[in-house]
C-alpha cells in the first residue's frame, strides 16, 4: 500500500510537470557510461569464473572463454561510442606521453589471453623492448585491442603483432591468417573519415573509431592514419596504424 501511494504521488508529479527538452544523445552517453563500468565488473568476474574452472572440464572453459570474448567486443564498442560522442562535442581527450610500445601491446595481449588459450591461437610479437614513441597509451591500447579482437574473429590459427619506426612515423601492425578484408572495406579504408559512413552502415564502427584516434595523432602538421591490406606474413588481414 505504501509502495502504491508513492507510485501514484510520483505519477502526479510527473503529469504536472511541465514538458522538457530531453537531450537524448546526452542520456544515452550516460547510460553507455554506466554499462561499460558493469561490463568491466562483468569481465573481471569471468576471469576469475575461468581460474577457479578444472583445467579437464574442456567444454564449460570454452563456455566461459567465449563469453569472456563477446563480453570485450561488446566492452570495445561502449568505449568507441563514448569516444565518438566526445569527438563529436569536442572533447576527445587526447593525452600524449611516452609510452613503451611493447608495453601497450603486452597489454593488449593479456586482455585477449583468455581467448587466444581457448581458441588455440599462435601470437607472435616483434618490437623493440626499448622502442618508446609520444602518443596516448590508452586510446592507442583501445585501437591495437580492437585489432587483435578482429583477429582472433576472422583469423584461422595465427596472429602476429609488430612494431618499428619508419620515415619518422611509428607503425603498428595486426596481421592474422584468415581470408583478408572484404574489397569494401579496403576502399572505405581510403576515403576521407566521415561519420555518414558509419550511419549509412557502409563500414564498421571499428573502422571509424580506428582513425579517429589516428587522426587525432598530429605532429609537425602530420596527422596518424590507417591502412588496411591483405596479404603480409600470414597472408590475412594486415592492420596498421602509422603515427608522426
Amino acid at each position: 500500500m505504501r509502495q502504491q501511494k508513492y507510485n501514484d504521488a510520483v505519477m502526479q508529479d510527473f503529469e504536472a510537470a511541465p514538458p522538457q527538452k530531453i537531450e537524448f544523445s546526452s542520456v544515452l552517453a550516460a547510460a553507455v557510461h554506466d554499462m561499460k563500468n558493469s561490463l568491466c565488473l562483468l569481465i573481471q568476474s569471468i576471469e576469475q569464473l575461468s581460474d577457479s574452472i578444472d583445467a579437464a572440464n574442456i567444454a564449460a572453459s570454452k563456455h566461459v572463454a567465449d563469453v569472456h570474448y563477446e563480453a570485450s567486443r561488446l566492452n570495445t564498442s561502449l568505449v568507441q561510442i563514448l569516444s565518438l560522442y566526445r569527438a563529436q562535442l569536442e572533447t576527445l581527450p587526447i593525452t600524449v606521453d611516452e609510452h613503451f610500445v611493447a608495453d601497450v601491446i603486452e597489454d593488449v595481449l593479456n586482455a585477449v589471453k583468455l581467448s587466444v588459450n581457448q581458441r588455440n591461437f599462435s601470437v607472435t610479437i616483434d618490437c623493440d623492448p626499448d622502442l618508446a614513441w609520444y602518443m596516448d597509451g590508452e586510446l592507442i591500447y583501445l585501437l591495437v585491442n580492437d585489432a587483435v579482437i578482429n583477429a582472433l574473429r576472422y583469423g584461422n590459427h595465427a596472429i602476429h603483432v609488430s612494431a618499428r619506426v619508419a620515415d619518422n612515423n611509428l607503425i603498428i601492425q595486426v596481421e592474422d591468417d584468415g581470408h583478408g578484408y572484404p574489397d569494401t572495406m579496403l576502399a572505405q579504408s581510403t576515403r576521407a573519415l566521415s561519420s555518414t559512413a558509419v550511419s549509412q552502415g557502409r563500414t564498421g564502427l571499428g573502422l571509424y573509431f580506428a582513425r579517429l584516434i589516428a587522426n587525432a595523432h598530429n605532429r609537425h602538421g602530420l596527422r596518424g592514419e590507417i591502412t588496411l591490406q591483405n596479404g603480409g606474413k600470414l597472408g590475412g588481414s594486415v592492420f596498421m596504424v602509422k603515427i608522426p
